[in-house]
């Protein structure tokens, strides 16, 4: 990545508590398109973003039961990988809330393989 391209980062925490669009690329209930285990939450990323692996931030849908193609609400938590450059943020619609338990177990079908923790605002 180029200088320019780091300049461009976000960091995940900075949208915490606020609404965003997410452009879910992965329903829920697809299958990985390398490994091949099943999405148990739509996931997705924020358009127009870069993260420290040099992607696009990625995103949890939490709370919304059916497969989506985007999805507009808000970030309550972000799962900061501490082996890994790759923070997930979690979204949900207006008004739910969920505790970092749930979190750790909506997104264990995923985030099992690395080590994180929970951050909020």
């Amino acid at each position: 990545m180029n200088a320019k391209a780091k300049d461009n980062i976000v960091s995940a925490t900075n949208f915490l508590g606020k609404v965003v669009q997410v452009t879910v690329d992965r329903p829920l209930n697809s299958k990985h398109h390398k490994f091949g285990w099943e999405y148990k939450l739509n996931y997705g990323f924020i358009p127009k973003t870069m993260s420290p692996d040099g992607e696009e931030l990625d995103a949890y849908v939490m709370g919304v039961e059916e497969p989506l193609t985007t999805f507009t609400g808000k970030c309550i938590a972000v799962v900061h990988r501490t082996n890994d450059d790759d923070d997930k943020l979690i979204i949900v619609p207006e008004g739910l809330e969920f505790t970092d338990e749930q979190i750790v177990s909506a997104t264990n079908f995923q985030e099992q393989y690395f080590k994180s923790v929970i951050l909020r605002k």
